[in-house]
């Protein structure tokens, strides 16, 4: 296994030249036959290892002439793959060479090789797809492959979400004469449907068919599912018959699709009709099939019909999970009914089941609404002690709740554990800050006084929503009412600003700090700091930290880990281990976060080392207008 995960060493590099086999005098096809014979030899000898001279000679031609002469013998052909990848990992491929790698490893079914190779060739820039395909043609035959590499090839532009491009490798395979397999169909049709170009995936099929490819049951669903998506359920009964025509019959799958999609628009006889349909033909409904009409008719019918198909799953054998009940208390939470949705969730937990997000932020909404903030922050309370860890949407709506209702110390301190939790303050909770602002006015109106910890809640909440210069405004209100800012107001407003690249503006705050006897702390340079190192001013960053050495201050795990990722962006490995060095020297973390320390900082060199060696050099972040620190850098604003 050492030997595969070489084949794809990060160091290897290749050009893609098609269809550029060098040309050679007779006396060197001497050599390169003479070679060839050797590397042979040596392969059916088991001790090519101990041929290195041979294997630095070789060249992407006599590459390609060992795997040729390797096609009634793949496994020999493997071991040499393997270890030209072990002991010659700087060789440079061609489009050829590459290519006769790829048949060889799908051949030998390695397909995670083989793919892992193809994706290389997929994102090359300046390489077409027709170049790939003719690439692949020219070593096809003699390499003994088959159809299953462009298969492959087909689905990795898929996965890696090339759809449109999937689709013309697709057609220029077929046009150069190759049929298709129904998995190569399969993997595009599905990558197209769930894009949502249905029309492209109808133009697709009929291509398909019309090429006297063999369809089967997954064709058939992938495009059930496209009709579905579509809403255009006339076409389901013409798509079956089609199918059924070509001897390819539904399985639980299709009817699993299609009763979602009647259900989910409110066709619920059609949704029925299918149940019934399953039954004539040996299937049975189950548990997913029923969760999906429960849910078509929680939104179309009404909630008693809800709570009799409950009772019916319950009556054949099928026990309801939590998705069934959440179905059923998301529709009582929307219509207000409070002793119903609390005895759903009663019902939930006597049968032993795990309540979720859905049921949590539907019980908390509910509550938070009509005014119960005790028990809708006891349902929050009660979802963190079983383990969940409240999202933007939880905090959100008790956010709106308490402000709604004039609670804005408890909305403060829900939002102030919302942002340490490390959730982004959306437009929603924004505008609902806006209200709270407006309501803390009227309460320093009447007399209230406010505290650095509000405010400092309340610019945290402005800089995270990219709005840094309104919680700049704010400081003047803060000062109005004899609120002095703090560090964590202008750390909180430095990192606003260079979250927005206003360099400038986070160094005037450096100024109006010291100006105030507060000298900036760990935090404040680091937030510079990682300024610097996201728009790839590494000069600039390198001498922010040295300024904090000077100061006197201990840079962290978090100073270390932006001028790392910031040199590893910058391709400047050297730079990055040399920190690496220097956080582990200094003693910052320790035991088993020092090794975690050590395996991440490799794994950044190592993914820096790939992109370089795919042909996609990593540029780091794009780098703005520079200003030197002489200018306005820390070297004068700290002194």
């Amino acid at each position: 296994m050492a030997a595969s995960s070489s084949l794809l060493n990060p160091i290897s590099t290749y050009a893609l030249k098609p269809f550029q086999t060098p040309s050679t005098s007779h006396q060197s096809q001497h050599i390169q036959t003479f070679l060839v014979d050797k590397i042979l030899m040596r392969l059916k000898q088991g001790n090519l290892n101990s041929s290195n001279d041979h294997l630095f000679q070789l060249t992407p031609s006599s590459f390609i002439d060992v795997i040729y002469r390797c096609r009634h013998n793949p496994q020999l052909g493997q071991t040499f793959l393997d270890t030209i990848a072990s002991n010659h990992p700087k060789f440079k491929h061609s489009s050829i060479s590459l290519s006769a790698a790829i048949h060889l490893l799908t051949r030998n079914r390695r397909l995670s090789d083989a793919q892992a190779l193809l994706l290389r060739m997929v994102r090359k820039s300046g390489v077409s797809r027709g170049m790939i395909v003719d690439s692949l043609l020219s070593t096809y035959e003699k390499c003994g492959s088959n159809p299953a590499v462009f298969d492959l090839l087909i689905r990795t532009y898929v996965q890696a979400r090339k759809v449109r491009e999937g689709v013309e490798v697709f057609r220029l395979v077929r046009n150069r004469g190759i049929c298709v397999h129904v998995n190569g169909c399969n993997g595009v049709l599905g990558g197209i449907v769930k894009t949502g170009w249905i029309d492209l995936a109808f133009e697709v099929y009929d291509e398909i068919v019309s090429s006297g490819i063999r369809v089967n049951v997954y064709t058939m669903n992938i495009m059930v599912n496209a009709v579905c998506k579509e809403g255009k359920f006339a076409k389901v009964k013409a798509l079956l018959t089609e199918f059924e025509r070509k001897g390819v019959l539904p399985d639980t799958v299709t009817y699993n699709t299609l009763i979602n999609g009647y259900s989910r628009v409110g066709l619920l006889d059609e949704a029925v009709e299918m149940m019934n349909d399953m039954r004539s033909k040996g299937m049975e409904p189950g548990l997913y099939t029923y969760n999906a009409f429960l849910n078509g008719v929680c939104r179309n019918g009404s909630f008693e019909n809800a709570k009799e198909v409950l009772k019916e799953m319950v009556r054949i054998g099928l026990n309801p999970d939590t998705a069934s009940y959440n179905t059923l208390l998301v529709e009582c939470c929307r219509k207000h009914k409070v002793t119903e949705a609390e005895t759903i969730f009663g019902e939930m937990l006597e049968n032993d089941l795990v309540p979720d997000f859905v049921t949590y932020s539907s019980l908390i909404g509910l509550f938070s609404r009509n005014g119960n903030l005790d028990r809708a922050l006891a349902f929050f309370n009660d979802m963190k002690s079983i383990g969940l860890v409240p999202d933007n949407v939880i905090y959100t709506i008790l956010i709106n709740g308490f402000c709604r209702h004039g609670v804005i110390s408890e909305a403060m301190k829900i939002r102030d554990e919302m942002l340490h939790q490390g959730c982004v303050l959306d437009v929603v909770t924004m505008g609902r800050v806006v209200e709270a602002l407006r309501i803390w006015d009227e309460m320093i109106g009447k007399g209230i006084e406010p505290t650095i910890l509000t405010g400092n809640t309340i610019v945290k909440g402005y800089c995270r929503s990219g709005s840094p210069r309104e919680a700049a405004k704010f400081l003047d209100k803060l000062a109005a009412n004899d609120v002095i800012p703090d560090r964590i107001t202008y750390n909180t407003l430095i990192h606003g600003y260079l979250m927005e690249d206003d360099m400038d503006k986070a160094f005037d705050l450096v100024h109006k700090m010291e100006s105030q006897g507060m000298l900036p702390d760990v935090v404040t340079y680091n937030v510079i700091l990682d300024g610097f190192c996201k728009q790839g001013r590494m000069h600039e960053a390198n001498r922010t930290y040295n300024k904090m050495i000077e100061k006197g201050l201990n840079p962290d795990r978090s100073t270390f880990v932006s001028l790392i990722n910031g040199h590893v962006s910058q391709d400047n490995l050297k730079e990055a281990f040399r920190y690496h060095d220097q956080m582990l020297h200094r003693g910052k973390e320790m035991g088993r976060e020092k090794t975690e320390d050590k395996t991440w900082a490799r794994k950044r060199g190592q993914k820096a080392a790939n992109k370089r060696v795919a042909g996609q050099k990593y540029a780091g972040p794009q780098s703005h207008g520079q200003k030197g620190m002489d200018q306005k850098g820390m070297s004068q604003k700290t002194q």
